[in-house]
């Protein structure tokens, strides 16, 4: 049971259903962790906002959702990477490849140093080394992609940061973190 009040349709504000009926139209459901955020219709508002933003950017869904399972296991957000996974699906991730997300890495040598740096950005709070950064250059990422793959760190580290505060329940296929017994 989630330990902050999750917004259902009956019970919706009017800013708050119309959040919910402009996340549906996008997404055909209201997932459980943007109830939870509806609290605070503005802090929805701020999300959605730099949500759309960032997909307007030059990555890739399928490195966006590479970069959020990865940043998901490493926090041990269960329910993120539970939603990730069936995203990841759903824009043509395999099994194997979100395995290798989540552990940190990807089969694809380009999206591996986006996954990999995406972690490091994640765990070190930025502090990242100019060895960093020579490698995600190295690897093809221009400064525009660089500040996109952070950006969607600091995305995902919200929602791992709200589905972990509120234990939400999940509402996407339930999958155990890596080492879960």
């Amino acid at each position: 049971m989630s330990r902050i009040n999750v917004v259902k349709n009956d019970t919706a504000n009017v800013e708050q259903a119309a959040l919910f009926e402009a996340i549906n139209s996008k997404l055909g459901v209201v997932p459980n962790v943007m109830r939870i955020i509806a609290n605070s219709p503005s802090a929805l508002r701020a999300f959605l906002g730099l949500y759309a933003i960032a997909e307007e950017g030059e990555l890739e869904p399928k490195t966006r959702e590479r970069i959020a399972l990865g940043v998901a296991e490493q926090n041990a957000c269960e329910y993120c990477v539970s939603a990730h996974t069936a995203i990841g699906r759903k824009v043509g991730l395999s099994s194997a490849e979100i395995e290798a997300n989540r552990a940190g890495g990807s089969q694809d040598a380009k999206a591996a140093e986006a996954v990999k740096f995406a972690c490091s950005v994640a765990k070190n709070t930025g502090e990242v080394t100019t060895a960093e950064l020579m490698a995600i250059r190295e690897a093809g990422f221009s400064d525009a992609e660089i500040i996109e793959i952070i950006t969607h760190v600091a995305l995902n580290l919200f929602t791992n940061m709200i589905g972990k505060a509120s234990r939400v329940e999940i509402d996407f296929p339930k999958v155990q973190l890596l080492g879960a017994a």
